[in-house]
């Protein structure tokens, strides 16, 4: 499948493989979640969402790392990384999606205005991360960060679904 990897691509490809999404989200503050169900028959396959804005939540709900969380705060690749991990196992979900970032107006955390990252947990506890680098103003930068993280989802759809067909051809 090739496409642009949108929310409604994504449920499909869930929904054909019988897999099923959850989200965490910080500075989105749900807006992924309210893109993916937004589509219709998205019940199919997303599971929920949580929406961690708080540091504290982060750690009590998700499981990231309080130590980490102390060192680095909240705007952390690695923090993503576990808040991916943390919400599909939180919700039961094969898939898991994270966004934790700075949309503005002021740094967060040591860090600048526009500064984001996106993960994604998927089925064989694989991580997959990306470092954005945003500019405009707060609704522009979670918009993007929204867009950001359904298509790295897609991408890792796409690329585990590829794994997968060249595993079965590689047997004889």
């Amino acid at each position: 499948m090739s496409g642009d990897g949108t929310a409604a691509e994504v449920l499909a490809l869930l929904e054909r493989r019988g897999q099923t999404l959850a989200v965490a989200e910080s500075l989105t503050g749900g807006l992924v979640a309210a893109e993916l169900t937004a589509v219709d028959g998205a019940s199919r396959s997303f599971r929920g969402s949580v929406t961690a804005y708080a540091t504290d939540l982060k750690h009590e709900l998700l499981g990231v790392d309080g130590a980490l969380l102390a060192e680095r705060g909240a705007v952390d690749a690695e923090v993503a990384r576990q808040m991916a991990r943390g919400v599909r196992r939180a919700l039961g979900a094969d898939w898991g999606v994270a966004t934790t970032g700075v949309a503005g107006p002021t740094p967060q955390d040591g860090q600048p205005v526009g500064t984001v990252h996106v993960a994604v947990a998927g089925p064989r506890e694989a991580v997959a991360a990306a470092a954005l680098r945003l500019e405009g103003d707060r609704a522009g930068i979670r918009g993007q960060t929204v867009r950001a993280a359904v298509k790295l989802l897609f991408s890792e759809l796409i690329a585990t679904a590829e794994a997968k067909d060249t595993e079965q051809h590689d047997e004889f």
